[in-house]
Protein backbone atom coordinates (compact mmCIF):
# COMPACT_ATOMS: atom_id res chain seq x y z
CA UNK A 1 0.00 0.00 0.00
CA UNK A 2 1.54 3.20 -0.93
CA UNK A 3 2.35 6.02 1.30
CA UNK A 4 -1.04 7.97 -0.05
CA UNK A 5 -3.19 5.56 0.45
CA UNK A 6 -2.31 4.72 4.39
CA UNK A 7 -2.74 8.71 4.61
CA UNK A 8 -6.04 8.69 3.34
CA UNK A 9 -7.02 5.90 5.36
CA UNK A 10 -5.76 6.98 8.27
CA UNK A 11 -7.73 9.92 7.89
CA UNK A 12 -10.76 8.57 7.63
CA UNK A 13 -10.26 6.16 10.33
CA UNK A 14 -9.58 8.44 12.97
CA UNK A 15 -11.27 8.61 16.60
CA UNK A 16 -13.50 11.03 16.03
CA UNK A 17 -15.05 9.27 12.47
CA UNK A 18 -15.28 5.91 14.49
CA UNK A 19 -16.77 7.45 17.35
CA UNK A 20 -19.75 9.09 14.92
CA UNK A 21 -20.61 5.84 12.77
CA UNK A 22 -20.77 3.80 16.32
CA UNK A 23 -23.13 6.24 17.49
CA UNK A 24 -25.26 6.37 14.01
CA UNK A 25 -25.37 2.50 13.89
CA UNK A 26 -26.37 2.89 17.74
CA UNK A 27 -29.39 5.88 16.87
CA UNK A 28 -30.20 3.42 14.03
CA UNK A 29 -30.91 0.29 15.87
CA UNK A 30 -32.52 2.49 18.63
CA UNK A 31 -35.19 3.99 16.24
CA UNK A 32 -35.50 0.95 13.71
CA UNK A 33 -35.93 -1.89 16.39
CA UNK A 34 -39.39 -1.11 18.00
CA UNK A 35 -40.91 -0.71 13.55
CA UNK A 36 -38.86 -4.14 13.78
CA UNK A 37 -40.39 -5.75 16.63
CA UNK A 38 -43.65 -4.77 15.55
CA UNK A 39 -43.59 -6.45 12.82
CA UNK A 40 -42.22 -9.53 13.78
CA UNK A 41 -44.81 -9.56 16.30
CA UNK A 42 -47.77 -9.71 13.78
CA UNK A 43 -45.60 -12.49 11.98
CA UNK A 44 -45.58 -14.83 15.43
CA UNK A 45 -48.25 -17.67 15.73
CA UNK A 46 -50.18 -17.48 18.77
CA UNK A 47 -48.20 -20.37 20.57
CA UNK A 48 -45.06 -17.91 20.00
CA UNK A 49 -46.60 -14.38 20.50
CA UNK A 50 -46.14 -14.65 24.28
CA UNK A 51 -43.15 -17.46 23.87
CA UNK A 52 -40.46 -16.69 26.27
CA UNK A 53 -37.79 -16.36 25.15
CA UNK A 54 -39.17 -14.20 22.52
CA UNK A 55 -38.67 -15.05 18.79
CA UNK A 56 -36.70 -12.14 16.67
CA UNK A 57 -37.05 -13.90 13.67
CA UNK A 58 -40.83 -16.18 13.53
CA UNK A 59 -40.55 -19.53 12.04
CA UNK A 60 -43.14 -20.06 11.34
CA UNK A 61 -44.56 -17.14 9.45
CA UNK A 62 -48.16 -16.69 10.14
CA UNK A 63 -50.25 -14.08 7.95
CA UNK A 64 -53.65 -14.75 9.63
CA UNK A 65 -53.71 -11.87 11.15
CA UNK A 66 -53.80 -9.41 8.40
CA UNK A 67 -56.38 -11.26 6.55
CA UNK A 68 -58.16 -10.93 9.99
CA UNK A 69 -58.12 -7.35 10.00
CA UNK A 70 -59.30 -6.95 6.76
CA UNK A 71 -62.40 -9.43 6.58
CA UNK A 72 -63.43 -9.40 9.99
CA UNK A 73 -62.90 -5.51 11.64
CA UNK A 74 -63.63 -2.08 10.93
CA UNK A 75 -60.23 -1.31 10.44
CA UNK A 76 -60.43 -1.06 6.29
CA UNK A 77 -63.16 1.39 6.98
CA UNK A 78 -60.97 3.19 9.51
CA UNK A 79 -58.13 3.52 6.81
CA UNK A 80 -60.11 5.02 4.95
CA UNK A 81 -61.50 7.98 6.70
CA UNK A 82 -57.69 8.93 8.02
CA UNK A 83 -57.26 8.81 4.27
CA UNK A 84 -59.92 11.49 3.64
CA UNK A 85 -59.88 13.40 6.70
CA UNK A 86 -55.75 13.56 5.94
CA UNK A 87 -56.07 14.04 2.48
CA UNK A 88 -59.01 17.02 2.61
CA UNK A 89 -56.86 18.70 5.62
CA UNK A 90 -54.01 19.05 3.98
CA UNK A 91 -55.45 20.43 0.84
CA UNK A 92 -57.19 22.61 3.11
CA UNK A 93 -54.05 24.15 5.21
CA UNK A 94 -52.38 24.72 1.78
CA UNK A 95 -55.13 26.88 -0.07
CA UNK A 96 -55.55 29.15 2.87
CA UNK A 97 -51.62 29.22 4.23
CA UNK A 98 -50.57 29.94 0.41
CA UNK A 99 -52.70 32.94 0.13
CA UNK A 100 -52.60 34.62 3.97
CA UNK A 101 -48.75 33.47 3.86
CA UNK A 102 -47.82 35.31 0.64
CA UNK A 103 -50.10 38.56 1.70
CA UNK A 104 -48.32 38.79 5.10
CA UNK A 105 -45.08 38.04 3.51
CA UNK A 106 -45.48 40.76 0.68
CA UNK A 107 -48.64 42.88 0.32
CA UNK A 108 -47.83 44.47 3.69
CA UNK A 109 -51.16 44.12 4.80
CA UNK A 110 -52.18 46.37 8.20
CA UNK A 111 -51.25 44.24 11.41
CA UNK A 112 -49.31 42.18 9.23
CA UNK A 113 -46.80 41.56 12.35
CA UNK A 114 -49.99 41.09 14.77
CA UNK A 115 -51.34 38.74 12.60
CA UNK A 116 -47.81 36.54 12.83
CA UNK A 117 -47.36 36.85 16.52
CA UNK A 118 -50.82 35.99 16.65
CA UNK A 119 -50.77 32.87 13.99
CA UNK A 120 -47.30 31.60 16.02
CA UNK A 121 -49.05 31.97 19.77
CA UNK A 122 -51.63 29.71 18.65
CA UNK A 123 -50.00 27.50 17.15
CA UNK A 124 -48.17 26.63 20.44
CA UNK A 125 -51.68 26.27 21.74
CA UNK A 126 -51.72 22.29 23.00
CA UNK A 127 -54.98 20.18 21.48
CA UNK A 128 -56.42 19.46 25.18
CA UNK A 129 -56.88 23.26 25.39
CA UNK A 130 -59.20 24.10 22.39
CA UNK A 131 -60.42 20.25 21.93
CA UNK A 132 -63.49 21.44 24.84
CA UNK A 133 -64.68 24.98 22.85
CA UNK A 134 -64.09 22.76 19.91
CA UNK A 135 -66.45 20.08 21.17
CA UNK A 136 -69.41 22.14 22.61
CA UNK A 137 -69.26 24.23 19.18
CA UNK A 138 -69.48 21.38 17.13
CA UNK A 139 -72.36 20.27 19.34
CA UNK A 140 -74.19 22.97 18.38
CA UNK A 141 -73.61 23.10 14.82
CA UNK A 142 -74.29 19.27 14.40
CA UNK A 143 -70.55 18.16 13.32
CA UNK A 144 -69.91 15.72 15.80
CA UNK A 145 -69.25 11.97 14.45
CA UNK A 146 -68.52 13.56 11.13
CA UNK A 147 -65.99 13.55 8.68
CA UNK A 148 -66.08 17.11 7.93
CA UNK A 149 -66.23 18.20 11.91
CA UNK A 150 -62.87 16.37 11.99
CA UNK A 151 -61.46 18.03 8.93
CA UNK A 152 -62.30 21.58 10.55
CA UNK A 153 -60.84 20.57 13.62
CA UNK A 154 -57.43 19.62 11.83
CA UNK A 155 -57.81 22.64 10.22
CA UNK A 156 -57.77 25.15 12.87
CA UNK A 157 -55.31 23.14 14.53
CA UNK A 158 -52.75 22.55 11.86
CA UNK A 159 -53.21 26.27 9.85
CA UNK A 160 -51.61 28.36 12.80
CA UNK A 161 -48.52 26.51 11.52
CA UNK A 162 -48.43 26.33 7.98
CA UNK A 163 -49.34 30.21 7.74
CA UNK A 164 -45.94 30.77 10.34
CA UNK A 165 -43.67 28.14 8.32
CA UNK A 166 -44.66 29.60 4.71
CA UNK A 167 -43.98 33.37 5.37
CA UNK A 168 -41.39 32.65 6.88
CA UNK A 169 -39.78 30.86 3.78
CA UNK A 170 -41.75 33.65 1.84
CA UNK A 171 -39.72 36.50 2.99
CA UNK A 172 -36.39 34.79 1.53
CA UNK A 173 -37.52 34.74 -1.88
CA UNK A 174 -36.05 38.42 -3.15
CA UNK A 175 -39.20 40.75 -4.25
CA UNK A 176 -37.08 41.72 -7.38
CA UNK A 177 -38.71 38.53 -9.26
CA UNK A 178 -42.22 39.94 -8.43
CA UNK A 179 -41.07 42.77 -9.54
CA UNK A 180 -39.75 41.55 -13.00
CA UNK A 181 -42.95 39.50 -13.40
CA UNK A 182 -45.00 42.44 -12.42
CA UNK A 183 -43.10 44.57 -15.30
CA UNK A 184 -44.07 41.62 -17.97
CA UNK A 185 -47.53 42.15 -16.74
CA UNK A 186 -47.99 39.55 -14.19
CA UNK A 187 -50.60 40.15 -11.16
CA UNK A 188 -49.81 39.80 -7.99
CA UNK A 189 -51.84 36.55 -8.17
CA UNK A 190 -50.78 35.23 -11.17
CA UNK A 191 -46.65 35.93 -9.65
CA UNK A 192 -47.56 34.05 -6.63
CA UNK A 193 -48.79 31.17 -8.62
CA UNK A 194 -46.20 31.33 -11.85
CA UNK A 195 -43.29 32.42 -9.79
CA UNK A 196 -43.29 32.38 -6.18
CA UNK A 197 -45.04 28.62 -6.07
CA UNK A 198 -42.64 26.95 -8.29
CA UNK A 199 -40.00 28.39 -6.36
CA UNK A 200 -41.53 27.32 -3.46
CA UNK A 201 -42.00 23.90 -4.00
CA UNK A 202 -39.65 22.22 -1.59
CA UNK A 203 -41.34 24.33 1.37
CA UNK A 204 -45.00 23.38 0.34
CA UNK A 205 -44.24 19.85 -0.28
CA UNK A 206 -42.58 19.52 3.04
CA UNK A 207 -45.54 20.94 4.48
CA UNK A 208 -47.90 19.12 2.93
CA UNK A 209 -46.38 15.73 4.17
CA UNK A 210 -46.04 17.30 7.76
CA UNK A 211 -49.61 18.06 7.96
CA UNK A 212 -50.59 14.72 6.22
CA UNK A 213 -48.49 12.96 8.74
CA UNK A 214 -49.52 14.80 11.82
CA UNK A 215 -53.66 14.47 10.46
CA UNK A 216 -53.01 10.66 9.54
CA UNK A 217 -51.79 9.83 13.53
CA UNK A 218 -53.35 11.91 15.06
CA UNK A 219 -55.84 10.91 17.69
CA UNK A 220 -57.20 13.43 20.46
CA UNK A 221 -59.75 15.22 18.15
CA UNK A 222 -60.76 11.79 16.64
CA UNK A 223 -61.17 10.20 19.59
CA UNK A 224 -63.16 13.18 21.04
CA UNK A 225 -65.67 14.04 18.31
CA UNK A 226 -66.20 10.24 16.65
CA UNK A 227 -68.57 7.70 18.18
CA UNK A 228 -69.18 5.23 15.43
CA UNK A 229 -66.51 2.73 13.08
CA UNK A 230 -68.13 4.65 9.92
CA UNK A 231 -66.51 7.56 10.83
CA UNK A 232 -63.48 6.99 13.38
CA UNK A 233 -59.98 7.32 11.80
CA UNK A 234 -57.52 4.22 12.49
CA UNK A 235 -56.09 5.48 15.50
CA UNK A 236 -58.96 5.51 17.16
CA UNK A 237 -60.11 2.02 15.61
CA UNK A 238 -56.86 0.09 16.78
CA UNK A 239 -58.41 0.87 20.41
CA UNK A 240 -61.39 -0.84 19.64
CA UNK A 241 -59.49 -3.82 19.16
CA UNK A 242 -59.00 -4.30 22.78
CA UNK A 243 -61.17 -7.50 24.75
CA UNK A 244 -62.63 -7.32 27.96
CA UNK A 245 -60.29 -9.31 29.53
CA UNK A 246 -57.20 -9.26 27.08
CA UNK A 247 -55.19 -7.05 24.46
CA UNK A 248 -54.84 -8.42 21.00
CA UNK A 249 -51.03 -7.80 20.75
CA UNK A 250 -50.95 -9.71 17.04
CA UNK A 251 -53.95 -7.95 15.59
CA UNK A 252 -52.62 -4.31 16.75
CA UNK A 253 -49.45 -5.54 15.54
CA UNK A 254 -50.57 -6.37 11.78
CA UNK A 255 -52.79 -3.22 11.58
CA UNK A 256 -49.78 -1.13 13.01
CA UNK A 257 -47.67 -2.14 10.63
CA UNK A 258 -49.90 -1.73 7.49
CA UNK A 259 -50.62 2.04 8.51
CA UNK A 260 -46.95 2.45 9.75
CA UNK A 261 -45.07 1.27 6.31
CA UNK A 262 -46.91 3.67 3.66
CA UNK A 263 -45.53 6.80 5.43
CA UNK A 264 -42.07 5.31 6.00
CA UNK A 265 -41.86 4.50 2.19
CA UNK A 266 -43.32 8.02 1.41
CA UNK A 267 -40.72 9.58 3.47
CA UNK A 268 -37.83 7.83 2.66
CA UNK A 269 -38.77 8.64 -1.04
CA UNK A 270 -39.81 12.52 -0.60
CA UNK A 271 -36.46 12.57 2.22
CA UNK A 272 -34.36 14.47 -0.16
CA UNK A 273 -37.33 17.23 -0.87
CA UNK A 274 -37.96 17.48 2.80
CA UNK A 275 -34.35 18.25 3.81
CA UNK A 276 -34.73 20.56 1.28
CA UNK A 277 -38.15 22.66 2.51
CA UNK A 278 -36.70 22.68 6.31
CA UNK A 279 -33.05 23.87 5.48
CA UNK A 280 -34.06 26.10 2.34
CA UNK A 281 -35.19 29.12 4.63
CA UNK A 282 -32.37 29.18 6.47
CA UNK A 283 -30.02 31.46 3.44
CA UNK A 284 -31.26 34.13 3.20
CA UNK A 285 -31.14 35.36 -0.82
Amino acid sequence: MSYQKRSAWRKRFTPINILIVFFTIFFVVYFVFPFYWQLTTSLRTPANLTAIPPQLFPNPLYFTRYIHIFAETAFPLNVRNSLITSSATTITCLAFSVLSSYSIARLKVPGHRAILIGVLVVSMLPAVAIVGPLYLSFRRLSLINTLPGLIIAYTAFFLPFTMWFLTSFFKTIPPDLEEAATIDGCTPLQALFRIIIPLSAPAVFTIAMLVFIFSWNEFLFAFTFTTSDSIRTYPVGLIMFRGLWNVPWGDLSAASTVVTVPIVIIVLAAQRYVIQGLTAGAVKG
